[in-house]
């Protein structure tokens, strides 16, 4: 933080300064003590200089007579007016005389510095501490000779207290000095550092509103320094991290909605075989209940072997590994899995894209079945044309009876290929969207009673009950009459087909929400659960041979699926073995604010094939 750093700042610098005061002090109190002790040399010199004027006059050392003493006492007291203290030692240390204190208390004063020095040399400095009268002196001492050889020392003192108060007059000064400097200095380095610290708070801020995604610009202070340097370059780096940061989130959005919205399932694995990215169609292909998770193992996602097996390839050094997949097991979905190799600088890893390929393996598997169909059902007719006609050249033409026999046989089964090739271009012509409905308003009563009076007389001759079961006032609906009448024959006909002597058929219709449901019922043979789903296939029998004995194509039911749903509508079935099959098929009700344009378009048709015939009316 600012403020910690001003503070660490403040201190370094007090203690600094502290150090360069005590520094100062000391320097200062050494200066100033050795001038003064100069000065005061200089002085007990010239003192002693005026004393010489006026020597002593001893016989002896120490004084022999009361005379010699006497007289050693006045010139001590002389030589002490000019305010110095003066002490006259003998060459063995005794103290002989002493202005300030009774020389018979005195100690020996032979390893006084100044006496030494001053018995070698002829003077002596120093400065001690007297112990006659507990006080610092400063001491300057001078031999002396008296007439009969005897050395002796003069020494001069001054007490030190002047040189001790001037010092600390002088140290009082210096340091109220310093701390008013230093309380001057530290206010105008806390409001300079306060104003930093502000500046530098700002930065730290923007800094930090940067990284959390706030880009707008630091605003200029103005102070043209450093700082606001330092500001500006930020904002240039926070814009072009901002640019940056927008094109990439651009291109991740673009990418995530087109990975998105794909049918296609794709996921990115790295190195260590685990999972770096998995759009939807991912989740969705592999059948899983929860989205896989980023850094999941592969192995805990996948369960195709064949998959897991390409995209090890690829990791280990193949650019690129295609194979098929299929998952499920009773509604097998099939993939075309394609891994390639990707890598982004040091790192590598696998792209995996499953592409469902299943309804082109079932388009592929009714094209067989279509073809197979086809030709099974030319087959038994064109066979059995040939045959007899190569019978009838053969000689049985000449036969009545045979003739006739054969001839009818053969046109049966002309009739047969006939109604085969009619549907199969019905179909062709649906699946071309060359179908056209003539929509219009169709009474359910009108369409329900033709087709019963048609289907009656056969329900009859097999010895069946058919009955109707309509409710009052059923509504119109719409569509295409004729197209109607023929889903519901179609219906009819099976049921009185599949349905043994004495067994029941009801014809009825009933109301639900805006569509009508038409049912035919049948106590018949009924249809396994297995094949209820296929039933509406081409071609697809349950009971084939019996199919074929009655004329039958085995593409009612898929054009009927046709017809239904390009009138918007639904056809399925209910069914149980023993007890009878309920076809049922919807139609929209009749709506006069609709147009006829508005009809929902079937599966597998163009809206073009649907014409309108309404009247003005309606």
């Amino acid at each position: 933080m600012p403020r910690k750093l001003f503070w660490k700042l403040a201190l370094t610098f007090l203690a600094l300064l502290l150090s360069v005061l005590l520094a100062v002090d000391f320097l200062a109190e050494r200066t100033l003590r050795t001038s003064y002790e100069n000065e005061a040399y200089q002085q007990m010199q010239s003192v002693y200089r005026v004393i010489e004027l006026h020597p002593l006059r001893l016989s002896a050392a120490p004084p022999k007579t009361p005379e010699d003493a006497a007289a050693l006492r006045d010139w001590v007291s002389r030589a002490a007016i000019s305010g110095l203290r003066v002490t006259v030692i003998s060459s063995d240390g005794t103290v002989l005389a002493d202005s300030f204190s009774n020389p018979q208390t005195m100690e020996s004063h032979a390893q006084r510095p100044e006496i030494v020095d001053a018995l070698r040399t002829g003077e002596g400095r120093s400065v001690h501490y007297s112990v006659t009268v507990k006080r610092p002196f400063i001491y300057y001492a001078k031999r002396e000779i008296l007439p009969g050889g005897t050395p002796l020392v003069i020494r001069l003192s001054f007490p030190m207290d002047g040189m001790d108060a001037a010092l600390a007059k002088f140290r009082s000064s210096l340091w109220l000095w310093c701390l008013l400097i230093l309380l001057l200095a530290g206010a105008i380095a806390f409001f300079i550092s306060r104003s930093l610290t502000d500046r530098i708070e700002r930065l730290r801020e923007f800094s930090r509103r940067v990284a959390e995604g706030d880009f707008r610009p630091l605003p200029s202070d103005g102070k043209g320094d450093t700082l606001e340097a330092l500001g500006s370059s930020l904002n240039q780096t926070a814009a072009r991290l901002d640019r940056t940061i927008r094109s990439l989130t651009e291109e991740r959005n673009l990418s995530s909605a087109i990975l998105g919205s794909m049918v296609e399932g794709v996921a990115v694995v790295n190195g260590a075989e685990r999972l770096v990215f998995a759009n939807p169609g991912f989740t969705e292909i592999l059948g899983l209940d929860i989205p896989p998770v980023s850094g999941s193992s592969l192995l805990e996602i996948v369960r195709q072997r064949e998959l897991i097996e390409a995209v090890r390839a690829v990791l280990a050094g193949e650019p690129r590994v295609e194979s098929e997949i299929v998952t499920g097991t009773l509604r097998q979905h099939f993939f075309a899995a394609t891994v390639a190799s990707v890598r982004a600088g040091e790192t590598s890893g696998a792209v995996i894209v499953l592409h469902d390929i299943t309804a082109l393996r079932k388009l592929e598997r009714i094209r067989r079945d279509f073809v197979a169909n086809v030709s099974h059902e030319f087959r038994t007719p064109l066979t059995a044309i040939q045959g007899f006609s190569e019978t009838l050249i053969a000689g049985a033409i000449n036969d009545p009876n045979n003739r006739d026999r054969f001839l009818a046989i053969i046109l049966d089964h002309s009739r047969r290929l006939a109604r085969l090739t009619e549907d199969l271009l019905r179909l062709s012509e649906m699946d071309a969207e060359r179908l056209e409905l003539e929509i219009s308003r169709a009474s359910v009563s009108q369409l329900v009673e033709s087709c019963y009076e048609t289907a009656q007389r056969r329900a009859a001759e097999r010895g069946l009950i058919l009955s109707l079961d309509l409710p009052d006032a059923l509504p119109d609906v719409a569509g295409d009459n004729r197209r109607l009448q023929e889903v519901l024959q179609n219906l009819l006909d099976n049921a009185i087909q599949y349905t043994l002597p004495d067994g029941k058929i009801v014809l009825s219709a009933d109301t639900r929400g805006d569509e009508v449901i038409l049912t035919v019922s049948d106590s018949g043979i009924g249809i396994p659960q297995s094949d209820q789903p296929r039933i509406f296939e081409r071609f697809y029998r349950v009971d084939a041979a019996r199919s074929r004995e009655a004329g039958g194509t085995g593409l009612g039911l898929a054009i009927a699926k046709h017809l239904i749903e390009a009138h918007g509508g639904r056809i399925w079935v209910e069914s149980e073995i023993g007890v009878g099959s309920r076809f049922h098929f919807s139609v929209p009700i009749f709506d006069s604010e609709r147009a006829a344009s508005r009809v929902p378009a079937p599966v597998g048709l163009g809206t073009r094939g649907v014409r309108s015939v309404l009247p003005p009316s309606a």
